[in-house]
């Protein structure tokens, strides 16, 4: 996902208004008078922030809180450097925005939430099973699952070329308004298009490289065929028929993938396509919305969809950010007040909007908005992107091992580098010795 804003840290200070105070969820009386310093993800989509600022503005006009809000990259890990720096010294930011498996990380440090998500979750709906497993730690919500980031990385078709190469019909596969048709979209199906694309010149374009995106991916894959690394139990798991499966099964994927995806970053993906090289790539709308700006003749022929199923499942990567108190705070009730704002429905659906329909709440009533469908060229095109019948599972690479372990495995692309080695003609059972090795010196540090 190219990252197309430049700033690296954005402050913005929202001073409170002279009107009366009105009181809000978990502030009461003096306690929503002060300060609040908030840390939140600086949006790549542009004026994305924008609709994020007006919401918490709006808050503290209300409650007569002075805030003060940055807006932090992750170009160059500046937000998760933040994380860190302010972990290690007990101070900075009251809210933090932090990624996928942070929350677990910060577990001692993290102010629990469960009140909140209870209530949240009367009102949303419940949410996905990733972001239960990393944001709930020890039967304790450890933070609020972000609006602002969070994201399904499913394929993004070329309409056309589905059609010319592979005989499949993208978009009556998975219609606007209507639930998928997709009973024949398995691995088997995609493995069969990939080398179709790839005959036609215009191959798939998924990366297995050292980034999210490649990591994503490949985690989902591992998921349909049953294949984990460590099980929730902390066994090591590498040496097991899923795994094999899953390999042997990457290993005929990256015949039909250009020749250089081993070093694609997440930003490789999105040029392919945009370039018109490329007939599918696993992505948020963030390809396509370049696309729109950049490249309309290829916006209108894109189409972002579910995922194949394989033998064990129907799965898609869901990538979520969190936000999360620090128990440093020197004002949690107005903290958990904002947060509260922030993930009502008509604030989610702000931010949705502004961003052009990249964010996905992590609620299952909120999947429907009409931005998706509405969303065009083509009309429609987002329709499907965020899960609207529940028709995938969603995962995360890695789950469900102990955070500790999987956020390594995670971080290491274990499985993105176990398909190179095994592709590049490594014997299979020495490819499961070394990941195997790899995983035994996670549990040890």
């Amino acid at each position: 996902m190219p990252k197309s804003k430049n700033l690296s840290r954005r402050r913005v200070i929202i001073a409170s208004s002279a009107l009366g105070l009105v009181a809000a969820p978990f502030v009461r009386g003096a306690h929503a008078a002060g300060k609040l310093s908030v840390g939140l993800w600086d949006h790549w989509v542009p004026n994305a922030n924008d609709a994020t600022q007006a919401l918490v503005k709006e808050w503290a006009d209300k409650e007569k809180v002075d805030v003060t809000v940055d807006y932090i990259t992750t170009q160059a890990n500046k937000l998760l450097l933040t994380g860190a720096a302010e972990a290690q010294s007990k101070s900075g930011h009251d809210i933090l925005a932090h990624t996928s498996f942070l929350p677990a990380r910060y577990a001692e440090q993290l102010v629990p939430v469960s009140d909140l998500m209870t209530e949240l979750i009367k009102t949303n709906g419940a949410v996905n099973g990733t972001v239960e497993y990393l944001g709930k730690v020890g039967g304790k919500w450890l933070a609020i699952p972000a609006t602002a980031g969070s994201q399904i990385k499913g394929p993004c078709s070329r309409i056309d070329y589905m059609k010319q190469f592979a005989g499949i019909d993208v978009q009556a596969m998975y219609p606007v308004g209507a639930p998928p048709k997709a009973d024949d979209w398995t691995l088997d199906t995609f493995l069969k298009a990939a080398e179709a694309c790839q005959k036609g010149g215009k191959p798939f374009g998924i990366g297995v490289g050292n980034t999210g995106d490649s990591t994503d991916t490949i985690g989902a894959i591992f998921h349909s065929f049953g294949a984990m690394l460590v099980n929730e139990k902390g066994d090591i798991t590498v040496k097991t028929d899923g795994v094999r499966q899953a390999l042997d099964y990457y290993k005929r994927l990256m015949k039909f993938l250009p020749g250089d995806v081993s070093a694609w970053d997440d930003a490789s993906n999105n040029k392919f396509l945009i370039a018109g090289q490329g007939s599918l790539i696993m992505n948020p709308p963030s390809a396509w919305a370049v696309a729109k700006r950049d490249a309309p003749q290829v916006a209108e022929q894109l189409w972002t969809h579910g995922f194949p199923a394989g033998p064990k499942g129907r799965y898609a990567p869901f990538v979520p950010f969190f936000w999360g108190i620090w128990n440093f705070s020197k004002n949690i009730p107005a903290a958990k007040s904002l947060l509260m704002h922030l993930s009502q429905p008509a604030s989610i659906e702000k931010m949705v909007v502004a961003s052009g329909g990249y964010d996905l709440p992590s609620f299952e009533k909120l999947t429907t908005l009409k931005v998706w469908a509405e969303a065009e060229p083509p009309k429609g095109t987002l329709y499907h992107y965020p899960n609207p019948y529940n028709h995938q599972i969603l995962s995360v690479a890695a789950a469900p091992a102990p955070h500790k372990i999987a956020e390594q495995i995670n971080t290491a692309n274990i499985q993105c580098q176990m398909a190179v080695r095994y592709y590049n003609g490594e014997a299979l059972e020495k490819t499961l010795a070394w990941a195997s090795n790899e995983v035994e010196g996670f549990m040890r540090n």
